[in-house]
Formats: structure tokens, sequence, C-alpha cells
């Protein structure tokens, strides 16, 4: 049943369904429908789950990523992206990569007091953080909590680089703090966009703002001396792809100064979750769709291999590599970001004290 007509499909979710945990040793199924009194899968509240971990700094060992240290304030995140590779990553918590993911929301409270104990460990370096790399640091609670403004604070603080990835337009109640990391190139900005087709955002990004409202980010960012990069991701053939020089130009237009891509990969359960919606929110295309994707990744949905699952291999993945290409010669041709300087670094064991 189409998406427009279908009553069980959960508006303002992204995942139709809550998937089965591998670490789980309960499986939830309806094999005798007559006999449930009430659904399955209720369209809950979303629910915030404090919690006080050891250590906030994550070091990552993968050759396809430009960071290696990220900070992720959240895990979880209520924008709900189908295609969000964080999913899987929700098991570990004990919850379910479908709808858990987007409405259980895990809360790092004392996030700030860890990374500064980081920043201030003996022999430490410099290295770039990247915030978040996983789920948005800028998603919905952050405008109540200020977790992320607290960590830009310290960043600020200790003249520490970060890169920050978001689509959220709540990035720009920060400039006050931006503008001076800037000043110091102490700050990359990352804006997520895959379309400017706002239905299809709605479907697939059901609780982040427009296309619209992330340029405008753009323009506010680069007016104020902000570096900022267009990250088109992902892009999913058969949906969004044809949209990527629009996306570059727009982008470019507004002050953007690199461009990147992703190509859809559906790990995991993700597959299970992306499948669900895509044949929900487009029949027509479903099958299509998913034989595209496959096609980029060895004729499967799944893809591990390092170097190729977040660029695809085929015509099909080819053929997107060149439109891409041939975007940024046209609108983006410098394609970089300045480099950070990691000299303004000053721990707490540096600072000049008083002894009055």
């Amino acid at each position: 049943m189409p998406y427009e007509n279908n009553n069980e499909y959960f508006k303002g979710r992204g995942a139709q369904i809550n998937t089965h945990s591998k670490f789980s040793s309960i499986r939830y199924v309806k094999e005798h429908i007559e006999g449930i009194d009430e659904e399955l899968y209720e369209h809950t509240a979303t629910q915030l789950i404090d919690t006080y971990p050891k250590s906030i700094v994550s070091k990552s060992e993968s050759p396809d990523l430009r960071f290696m240290y990220s900070v992720n304030p959240y895990q979880g995140c209520e924008h709900g992206c189908l295609y969000c590779y964080a999913r899987n990553s929700h098991e570990y918590w004990g919850y379910s990569a479908g709808l858990d993911f987007e409405r259980k929301i895990i809360v790092k409270r004392n996030a700030p007091e860890l990374l500064e104990a980081f920043f201030n460990k003996r022999g430490y370096s410099p290295h770039p953080i990247m915030l978040s790399g996983n789920t948005d640091c800028y998603q919905p609670i952050e405008r109540k909590l200020g977790i992320t403004r607290e960590l830009l604070k310290l960043f600020l603080k200790y003249k520490h680089p970060v890169s920050i990835i978001s689509k959220n337009n709540l990035i720009v109640r920060d400039l006050d703090i931006l503008e001076p990391l800037a000043r110091l190139n102490l700050v990359h900005v990352s804006i997520t966009i895959n379309s400017l087709n706002e239905s299809l955002r709605q479907k697939m990004e059901p609780r982040t703002v427009t296309a619209n409202s992330r340029l405008k980010v753009i323009q506010a960012l680069s007016k104020a001396g902000i570096p900022v990069h267009l990250m088109i991701a992902p892009i999913v053939p058969g949906l969004n792809s044809d949209e990527i020089p629009a996306l570059v130009r727009a982008a470019a237009n507004e002050g953007a100064k690199a461009a990147s891509f992703t190509l859809v990969r559906l790990n995991g359960v993700i597959s299970e979750v992306f499948t669900d919606w895509l044949h929900k929110a487009y029949p027509d295309r479903a099958n299509k769709v998913l034989n595209m994707i496959a096609s980029c990744h060895e004729g499967k949905l799944n893809d591990s291999r390092w170097g190729t699952r977040m660029k695809g291999d085929g015509k099909i993945a080819e053929s997107i590599h060149s439109l891409f290409a041939i975007a940024l010669k046209k609108y983006m041709p410098d394609n970089q970001l300045p480099d950070f300087d990691l000299s303004h670094f000053l721990p707490a064991s540096g600072r000049q004290t008083s002894l009055f």
C-alpha cells in the first residue's frame, strides 16, 4: 500500500519496524494476529536515557574515514534517517536499530567533563576531533540540553581543532563560538544534504530540517568565515542520484568550499529497515532501487570492503562518480578546506597561573 494511503505508516518516523537485536534473546513476532489486543509497534514519544560513560573520545582505525578521533554526545538520533549506518550501533545498548534508534536517545551527560580530562592527559598532542561522526550532535534534543555547545566551549578554551558534521540548522546558534575557532583555523563544518526534493526528504529523513534551511546554514557559516564542506550522503541510485549537479551548484552558490559524497550501503539490519520503508514509501520502484544499490556492491546490499564500501563499484557507481566529478569541475573546482592549525593548543598544564 503506498505511503500516502497507508494508515499503518508512522508519519514523523523513519523506520516502520523494530528490528530484532542480535544481542537480545527475546524476539517479538506476530504469529497469531487475532490474539493481539494492542499494537505491536506503537508510535511512542521520544525517550531520553541518561548515561555517564567513563570516556568520550573514540578512536577509529577505519582507512575509509578522514578523521581518527570522534566525540558523540548522543547515541540514537531523532532525525530518523532510514539509511543511517549508526542504527546498527544502537543494538550494543540493548535496543533495536529500527524504531528504537530514533525514539530512545542515549544522552551522555558527563561528555564535557570527560573531554576536558582528555585534553589534560599528560603528553597529549592535539589531533582534529570529529563532532559527532556517528549520530548528529545537533539533533532536536540539543536545543534543550546544550551538551554540544558545552563541548564547543572546551574546544575554544583549549584552542583544539574540531570538525563538525550535521544536517540541523541549530548549529547557527553557536556562531559566537565557531567564529573565533575559525579565525584560528580550528574548525571545519560539513553540512549534509542529499536531496532538494522536499517530498523525498520528508520520507527519507522525516525529522530533519529542509534542504533550503541547510543551504541557509551554509550561507550563514560561510559569511562568518567558517569553512564549509558539502556532504552528499548517501547517494541512493534511483532516488537522488540525478540531483548531484544541482546540490553541488546550490552549495557552492551559498559559499561551500568543498564537497564529497558516499554511496548508500545497507549493512546489518539497516537493509531490513530500509527495504521495509522503501516498499511502503515507493512501492512502484522499490525493487529497481534495491537492485541498483546491489549492483554497486557486488550484487549485495551489504558491503564491508575497505576502500570500496562507501564508494561502490560497477557501471552505476562509475556513472555517479563521473557525474560528481563534472559537477565539481564546473561549480567547485578548488574543492578544499584550509588546513587545521595545531599550534594553538594549550592544555591546563601549560596555562600561566597566578600566585595571588
